[in-house]
C-alpha cells in the first residue's frame, strides 16, 4: 500500500467518433420518481404489502409497454377485489410520485444543449400520465424529441425501442451516449451500439460524458 498523497486519476479508453447525441432516460434522471409519493399519511408497510400483493412492478412495466390502467385496473378488480382501490389512487394522483427534478440535471441538460448536441428522450412511461413529467422537471422541454414507451407499445430494455430511436430521429449509435439508472437498460443499449451511462448522479455524470469528449463544466 502506497503512503504517498499523491493521487491518480481515473482513465477512460478514447472515443474514436465525436458524440453528437445524448439520448436521456427520465425517470430518476432527470425527475425524481417515488411510487410511494401517492400514499402519502398511509404507513409505508401497508403500501409495501399492497405492492407486493399485486406485484406492481410488473403492473408498472405492463402500462409502460402500453397497457391502458383500466385494463391494469379490472385485471387486479379480477385478482384481488380488495386492492384495486390502491392502484386506482396511484392512478388518480400519479403526479405525487414526481419529486421534481434531480439535483443538477436541468443545469446539465442546458449545457449540452448550448454546445449544439442533439438532445432526446427515451423514456418508460405511461402514455395516460406522460403530460405529468415536464411540469415535474422543465428540463424535458429542452430535448429535441422523446419517445415514449407507453406510446409505442414497447418498453426498454426490448432492443427495438432503441432501433426506433435510431430509425426515427436519424441516430447514430456509435456517435450517441445513452443514459438511464437501470443497468439493463444501458447494456441493452450498448448492444445496438450506443455508448452507455449508468445514472448514478449528476456529477458523476459530467465525468462520464468528460470522459467521452465532451467539454461540460466539471
Amino acid at each position: 500500500m502506497s503512503t504517498s498523497s499523491e493521487t491518480h486519476p481515473v482513465t477512460y479508453p478514447a472515443v474514436d467518433t465525436a458524440i453528437d447525441t445524448v439520448v436521456y432516460d427520465f425517470g430518476n434522471v432527470l425527475v425524481g420518481w417515488d411510487p410511494f409519493g401517492p400514499y402519502e399519511g398511509r404507513p409505508r408497510s401497508e403500501i409495501e404489502a399492497f405492492f407486493e400483493a399485486v406485484d406492481f412492478g410488473a403492473i408498472n412495466h405492463a402500462a409502460d409497454a402500453g397497457t391502458p390502467y383500466a385494463v391494469l385496473l379490472e385485471r387486479v378488480a379480477r385478482t384481488h377485489p380488495d386492492l384495486v382501490e390502491d392502484l386506482r389512487r396511484y392512478v388518480e394522483h400519479y403526479e405525487l410520485s414526481l419529486t421534481g427534478p434531480i439535483d443538477g440535471s436541468a443545469e446539465l441538460v442546458s449545457e449540452l444543449k448550448q454546445l449544439g448536441l442533439r438532445l432526446y428522450g427515451l423514456t418508460n412511461w405511461q402514455a395516460e400520465t406522460f403530460h405529468s413529467a415536464e411540469p415535474a422537471a422543465p428540463a424535458i422541454g429542452l430535448m429535441d424529441d422523446v419517445i415514449v414507451s407507453g406510446r409505442e407499445g414497447m418498453a426498454k430494455p426490448d432492443r427495438r425501442i432503441f432501433e426506433l430511436v435510431v430509425e426515427r430521429f436519424g441516430v447514430d449509435p456509435a456517435r450517441a451516449v445513452f443514459v438511464d439508472d437501470k443497468v439493463v437498460n444501458v447494456d441493452a443499449a450498448r448492444g445496438v451500439g450506443f455508448h452507455g451511462i449508468v445514472f448514478t448522479h449528476t456529477g458523476a455524470l459530467r465525468r462520464d460524458l468528460r470522459a467521452l469528449g465532451l467539454p461540460v463544466a466539471g
